[in-house]
């Protein structure tokens, strides 16, 4: 078997293993999740704001510390109207256990997000190289936060 296609089966596999198997901490992560709880976290400013053209934008503010890889505060938007949900852009995240703004803009595209109700999920991401895996970078959540927000005029 080729290289490629056997690497791609194997990130395939590592990735269906990831997804499938219960989420537990690791035996060399020191921090507690009371102590997690109080140095990580993401909130979500209200009201989130629709521009004329469909540009959407989010903000808040983020805090995080001991990333090992590439870190990113992504964020998403939905109304109850509509079952869709749309990605609104990432900012890269510093990871110094201070707290930090982050906005995230997009043009949703299609998007039939109207001025309303709506709900924001703001999460921090890490990209944390797997040792066991080769290196290969797997998704790692710092911090999550569903909110409620009112879109309105930008």
């Amino acid at each position: 078997m080729p290289l490629r296609p056997a690497l791609a089966t194997a990130v395939g596999a590592a990735l269906l293993l990831l997804v499938a198997a219960p989420s537990a901490p690791a035996d060399s992560d020191k921090t507690t999740e009371a102590e997690k709880a109080v140095t990580e976290s993401v909130t979500v400013d209200a009201p989130a704001r629709l521009a004329a053209d469909g540009n959407v934008t989010v903000s808040g503010t983020y805090r995080c510390a001991d990333s090992k890889g590439p870190t990113f505060v992504s964020s998403s938007i939905g109304q109850k109207a509509s079952s869709n949900r749309y990605a609104i852009g990432g900012t890269v995240a510093e990871c110094d256990g201070k707290v930090h703004r982050w906005e995230n803009k997009s043009k949703p595209a299609p998007s039939t997000l109207k001025r309303g109700k709506a709900d924001v999920e703001a999460t921090i991401v890490e990209l944390r190289p797997m040792e066991g895996l080769g290196g290969l970078p797997l998704p790692h959540f710092h911090a999550a936060l569903k909110k409620n927000v009112t879109l309105s005029k930008a």
